[in-house]
């Protein structure tokens, strides 16, 4: 244990942090799964709160401690994890208000729940964070974009994305991008599969069996994927080297072409992120 005093100094030095989760759902567990692997911080310096035993039983076998008290969380952690369902948040934003001091630094992953909002409901003081991942975080392979409110400084946002470069891509934006970011990244992972699901139906169709299939789609998926991030080259220049001239894949392109694959998509993204936003209002 460390005196409330001398947190700041020691806030950089991750055995030393001790993380709380509010909230223990899906995406809180995939972000604690990537802290422990990449061994940012030890489970016994983590804590998190849910109303039932249901989710939390998950976090103690992965060796977290954890309580059905909001207040204890804060009390006993410096980075506060906020993950409750929307609906939720005021309320317990009220609970733990009067716990939360200027040595905390608190994160939102609650959609829909702007920083002025979060600011609003704690108090003046509060550092205070939103980041938006995406349930790949649970295989270290997310995307999480944050923002910071206006309390929250260098320091705080260089210990949240060296913490959260363990579950993923994790990119500072301005908190616009957020809505974007959830239709583009958040709901995208299904856009994925539904694609993925398509891909290895075509090959069954043509005489592959369907769990083979199924694991070279995947795997086509990810070597695709991996090449684009790798080689940071625009999409359309590795497209036009899988073509050659009169070849299998420009007749396959073709077809999608056909199909208006890019503007479905297009409204796939613009559909997930107006309904973000009006998640938002609500």
């Amino acid at each position: 244990g460390v005196a409330p005093g001398a947190w700041p100094q020691v806030a950089m030095e991750a055995s030393e942090l001790w993380v709380g989760f509010v909230g223990a759902g899906r995406m809180a567990g995939g972000l604690v799964r990537g802290l422990l692997q990449a061994g940012k911080v030890p489970a016994s310096n983590i804590l998190a709160s849910a109303p039932s035993d249901k989710n939390l039983d998950a976090w103690r076998e992965l060796g977290c401690r954890t309580t059905h008290c909001n207040l204890e969380v804060v009390h006993r952690s410096t980075l506060v994890f906020l993950a409750t369902k929307p609906h939720i948040l005021p309320g317990v934003l009220e609970e733990i208000r009067p716990a939360v001091g200027s040595h905390h630094i608190v994160v939102s992953l609650v959609a829909g729940v702007t920083i002025q909002t979060l600011q609003r409901l704690l108090p003046p003081w509060t550092k205070v964070l939103r980041i938006m991942p995406n349930l790949p975080c649970v295989v270290q392979a997310g995307a999480m974009v944050f923002s910071r409110g206006s309390n929250a400084g260098d320091e705080e946002a260089a210990l949240l994305k060296s913490l959260l470069s363990s579950c993923g891509l994790c990119e500072e934006v301005p908190e616009s991008y957020i809505d974007i970011h959830t239709g583009l990244s958040g709901s995208g992972v299904a856009y994925v599969y539904l694609f993925a699901e398509a891909l290895a139906e075509g090959a069954v169709k043509m005489g592959m069996p369907g769990a083979l299939a199924s694991r070279i789609a995947a795997q086509t998926l990810l070597g695709a994927a991996k090449m684009l991030l790798e080689t940071g080259e625009h999409p359309a220049k590795l497209r036009g080297d899988v073509c050659t001239p009169g070849g299998t894949t420009i007749y396959a392109l073709h077809q999608l072409e056909k199909g208006a694959l890019r503007a479905t998509v297009m409204n796939a993204v613009e559909a997930a992120t107006n309904r973000a936003c009006d998640m938002a209002k609500d």
